[in-house]
C-alpha cells in the first residue's frame, strides 16, 4: 500500500544531503559538547568520578526527553504546528548562548553536589542539548514524509548521526582539545549550534511543502493491522537496546579497573560502539550480521579461555583485543537484529524512543545500581551472557517452550551441580594444589561451548557456569583481603610474599586500585614504619625530608593523596600533617590496622580533608604549608586540573615564601615533568626532578619520578648538595603549551 503522497518519485540527492548534514551536524555538536562542558567543570568540581558520572546520566536523560518530545510532536501534530513549535524550542534555546556557566555558579561545600550540578546542567545546556537530541528521531521521520524514492525505509540516515557522534568523539581529544582552548571552543560550538538552526529550518521547509499531512495521516491509519506493535516486540527492542549500552560502560570500567590504566583507553570501545550502529543500519547489515552471529561463538572460545580463565599467560594487550572483539561482535548482534527489526515509519519515534531509554537505563544500572550491589565490575560478565542469550536462534524447533528450556538449561544446570559440590565438599588447600587441573578442565569446557552455537539459551547459560568458576579459581589464586567499590573505581587489598634479606619468605600488605599500586607495608614489628614503594627512604622523599631534618621538626606538611599513608612515617611530634584524599574508602583502609598501621605508628599530629584537593585547598589559610606533595598522577584518570597554571599558583599562595612543592609524577603512560617544566619556565619558579633507580636490591624500593619545586633556588640549594640523590634541573621543553584551566591536553605528553 502506498503511504507517500504524489512526490514520491522523488530522486533527488539533494535532499537526502540535506537530511544527512544535518543529522551528521547535530550528533557531532552533541559529541562535543559533553567533554567541553566537563571541561568546564573541573575547576569548580575537581575530577571526582561521580561528577562525571552525574553528568552521563543528565546526557542520556535529557536524550530520552528529546525523544519522546520527538515521538509526541510527530505523532500528535500536524506538520505545520510541529515546525511551529519545534522553531519556537529553537529559538529560545538561542538565548542561553555562548555557552557559560550561571553567574555566581558555586557549589555547596558542605552537602553533596548531585543535585545543585543537575540544576546547573539544565540552566546551562539543558535547552540547546535537549534540540540536537531530538534532530534523529524527527528528522528522520519528517524525511519519512517529503516523498523521495527512499522515504520508506529513512534509517539509513542513522548512518550519517552516528558518523557526526564518531567523528566527534576522535576529533575533541585529537585536533579540538589540543588547538583550541575553552572559550575559543565555546564560541565555535555557539556558531555550529546556529547552523544546525539553519539547517533544520531547511528541512523543516522541505517538509512544509512536500504535501497535504491529511492525506498522509488518512493513508498511514490504513495500513494493515499486522503492522501494529506487541509488547513482546517492544520488550526485545527495549533488551537488544539496553544490554550493548550497559556492556559498554562494564568493558570501559573492566578494562581500566584489571586489564590495563591507560588514560584515553575509554575511546576505543565508544568508537566501536559507534561505529556498530554505522554498519548495521547501513545498506551492509544484510550482509554483515549472518557473519557476526556466526563468529561469536568462534571468538568466545579463546576470549573465555584467556581473558577469564587464564588471563596470566597472555600480554595485556593481546587480552585487551580479546575483550574489545568480543564486546564488538556482541553489539554487532544485537544491533544487527535491533536493525532487522526496526517497524515501519509510522512507529518510527517509538522506536527510538524505546532505543534511547534503553540507553538511559543501562547507564543508571551501571552508574547507579551496580557500584552499590556489586564490589568489582561485574556487571560486565552478566552483559556477555545477556548478549548470547539475545543471539537469534539458527535452527527452527517444533518442541514446546518449557520443554526447549529444559532442554537447554539441562546441560548448565548440571554443570553447575556437578561444580558446585566439587567446591563444597573439597578442601580449599587441595584445591589449590590442583590449579592446573582445574584450568585445563575450564578451557575445555570452553572448547566444548562451541557445540552449542545454535543453541542461544546453552551457549549463553554453559559461558555463565564457565565464567563464575573461573571466578572462584581467580580467588583461589590471589589472596585478596578486602575488596570495595566506589565511585572512583575498585579497591583492594592484597597479601603478598617477599624474599626478605635473610632470604626468607615474609608476607607484607598492598594497596590496589584497579591495577596501579597506592602502597604497600612490611608486617614483621620492626620493619611495620619503614615507607616503602614511591615513597622509601633510599628514594626521592627520604631524601627530602633528611636534607631538611635539622629545620623541619615544625613543618606544616600537606599531602594531596592518602594511599596507605606511608608518608606519614615521616612526621614529627611537632609537626602539623593534613591529607587530602577524594574517596573516603582509602581513609577506611588506611586507619584500619587490620591491612595498614603507618597512620597509627607514625602519625603523631593530622588531619584528613575528605574532597577535591584544589576546591579544599581554597578554603586553607594563606602561606600555611611549609611542604605540600602533590600524589595524584600516578593513575590511568590524571586529574588534570591539578596541574593547571592556576593550580599551580593556588599551590604557591597556600606554601611559606620559603615553601616546597613537591610533585609525585611516576607514570606509565605520561610525560607529566613537560607541564611542570612549562610551569617553572613562565612562573619564574626554582624546579629539580629525580627519575629514581634503586642502586641494589631492597624489597619494595621501586623506580620512582618526582619533582620539586620553590620560588627561590636557595630554598632547594640544601636538597642539590646533599648528595643523597641525582636531583638535576628540570629539562626545558619548548614545544608545550601551558595547561590552564582553558586548556590541557593529554595527548601532548604522552609517552
Amino acid at each position: 500500500m502506498k503511504t507517500t503522497s504524489a512526490h514520491q518519485n522523488d530522486r533527488k540527492l539533494s535532499l537526502i544531503f540535506l537530511f544527512a548534514a544535518t543529522l551528521f551536524t547535530s550528533a557531532t555538536l552533541m559529541f562535543v559538547l559533553q567533554p567541553m562542558f566537563g571541561k568546564i567543570l573541573l575547576p569548580l568540581l575537581g575530577g571526582s568520578p561521580s561528577v562525571w558520572n552525574t553528568c552521563m546520566v543528565f546526557y542520556q536523560s535529557i536524550l530520552f526527553l528529546g525523544y519522546l518530545y520527538a515521538h509526541y510532536l510527530s505523532t500528535a501534530l500536524d506538520r505545520q504546528r510541529q515546525i511551529l513549535v519545534h522553531a519556537g524550542i529553537i529559538l529560545l534555546s538561542l538565548l542561553v548562548l555562548p555557552l557559560a556557566l550561571p553567574d555566581n555558579a558555586s557549589p555547596p561545600t558542605e552537602s553533596n553536589p548531585t543535585w545543585w550540578l543537575l540544576w546547573v546542567l539544565l540552566l546551562a545546556i539543558g535547552l540547546p542539548f535537549f534540540v540536537v537530541s531530538t534532530t534523529a528521531p524527527l528528522l528522520q521521520k519528517w524525511f519519512s514524509q517529503v516523498g523521495h524514492h527512499t522515504s520508506h525505509d529513512p534509517y539509513y540516515l542513522y548512518t550519517a548521526s552516528n558518523a557526526g557522534s564518531l567523528l566527534a568523539l576522535l576529533s575533541y581529544p585529537f585536533l579540538i582539545e589540543p588547538h583550541i582552548g575553552l572559550e575559543n571552543q565555546k564560541f565555535l560550538w555557539s556558531a555550529g549550534y546556529i547552523l544546525l538552526g539553519l539547517l533544520i529550518a531547511g528541512c523543516a521547509w522541505i517538509f512544509w511543502r512536500s504535501g497535504n499531512h491529511t492525506v498522509l495521516h488518512d493513508q498511514e491509519s490504513q495500513l494493515p493491522a499486522v503492522d501494529s506493535l506487541d509488547i513482546r516486540t517492544r520488550l526485545h527492542w527495549l533488551a537488544l537496546a539496553f544490554v550493548p549500552s550497559s556492556l559498554l560502560l562494564g568493558l570501559t570500567n573492566f578494562i581500566s579497573t584489571d586489564i590495563a590504566s591507560v588514560p584515553l583507553l575509554w575511546i576505543i570501545p565508544l568508537t566501536l560502539y559507534l561505529l556498530s550502529f554505522i554498519i548495521v543500519f547501513s545498506k551492509w547489515n544484510g550482509k554483515t550480521h549472518p557473519w557476526m552471529v556466526k563468529l561469536q561463538p568462534v571468538v568466545l572460545l579463546p576470549f573465555i579461555a584467556y581473558s577469564f580463565i587464564d588471563p596470566a599467560i597472555v600480554p595485556y594487550w593481546l587480552d585487551l583485543v580479546l575483550h574489545l572483539l568480543a564486546f564488538f561482535l556482541a553489539i554487532m548482534v544485537c544491533h544487527g537484529e535491533l536493525a532487522k527489526m526496526r517497524p515501519h515509519t509510522r512507529h518510527l519515534t517509538l522506536y527510538y524512543l524505546i532505543m534511547s531509554f534503553a540507553g538511559m537505563l543501562g547507564g543508571m544500572f551501571n552508574t547507579f545500581l551496580a557500584p552499590f550491589i556489586f564490589n568489582g565490575v561485574y556487571e560486565y560478565p552478566i552483559m556477555i551472557i545477556a548478549a548470547l542469550l539475545l543471539r537469534p536462534n539458527l535452527k527452527a524447533t517444533h518442541k514446546p517452550a518449557w520443554k526447549q528450556l529444559l532442554l537447554d538449561a539441562g546441560f548448565p544446570a548440571a554443570l553447575f551441580i556437578l561444580g558446585f559440590s566439587i567446591y563444597l565438599f573439597t578442601d580449599s588447600n587441595a584445591l589449590g594444589r590442583q590449579l592446573g587441573a582445574i584450568v585445563a578442565a575450564l578451557t575445555l569446557l570452553a572448547g566444548l561451548n562451541y557445540a552449542f552455537r545454535f543453541r542461544a539459551v546453552t551457549l549463553a547459560l554453559t559461558t555463565a557456569v564457565i565464567i563464575l568458576f573461573s571466578f572462584v579459581l581467580h580467588n583461589l589464586r590471589t589472596s585478596t583481603l578486602f575488596q570495595e567499590r566506589t565511585f572512583f573505581g575498585v579497591l583492594s587489598v592484597r597479601k603478598s610474599v617477599l624474599i626478605d634479606e635473610q632470604n626468607q619468605p615474609e608476607i607484607y600488605h598492598e594497596l590496589f586500585h584497579g591495577t596501579t599500586k597506592h602502597g604497600a607495608q612490611r608486617l614483621p614489628a620492626g620493619l611495620q614504619t619503614i615507607p616503602l614503594t614511591y615513597y622509601s627512604q633510599p628514594g626521592p622523599m627520604g631524601q627530602l625530608f633528611k636534607a631538611y631534618d635539622p629545620d623541619n621538626a615544625l613543618w606544616r606538611i600537606g599531602v594531596v593523596g592518602l594511599g596507605a599513608g606511608a608518608l606519614a612515617c615521616y612526621s614529627k611530634p611537632g609537626q602539623d600533617w593534613v591529607f587530602y584524599e577524594i574517596d573516603p574508602a582509602v581513609v577506611k583502609i588506611a586507619e584500619n590496622t587490620d591491612y595498614f598501621s603507618y597512620l597509627e605508628h607514625c602519625a603523631k599530629k593530622y588531619r584528613m580533608r575528605i574532597g577535591d584537593a584544589r576546591l579544599s585547598l581554597q578554603n586553607d589559610p594563606e602561606q600555611y604549608f611549609d611542604l605540600l606533595v602533590l600524589d595524584a598522577f600516578s593513575s590511568d584518570a590524571v586529574p588534570t586540573h591539578l596541574l593547571t597554571r592556576q593550580a599551580l599558583e593556588l599551590y604557591f599562595a597556600k606554601l611559606k615564601p620559603t615553601g616546597i612543592l613537591a610533585f609525585h609524577i611516576t607514570n606509565r603512560h605520561l610525560a607529566l615533568k613537560k607541564v611542570l617544566s612549562d610551569h617553572a619556565r613562565n612562573l619564574g619558579l626554582a624546579a629539580l626532578i629525580q627519575e629514581f633507580e634503586p642502586q641494589q636490591q631492597i624489597p619494595l624500593v621501586v623506580a620512582t619520578d618526582w619533582v620539586v619545586m620553590a620560588r627561590h633556588e636557595q630554598t632547594l640549594q640544601r636538597l642539590q648538595e646533599s648528595r643523597l640523590g641525582h636531583w638535576q634541573k628540570l629539562p626545558l621543553y619548548f614545544d608545550m603549551r601551558s595547561w590552564t584551566d582553558d586548556f590541557t591536553n593529554i595527548v601532548s605528553v604522552w609517552r
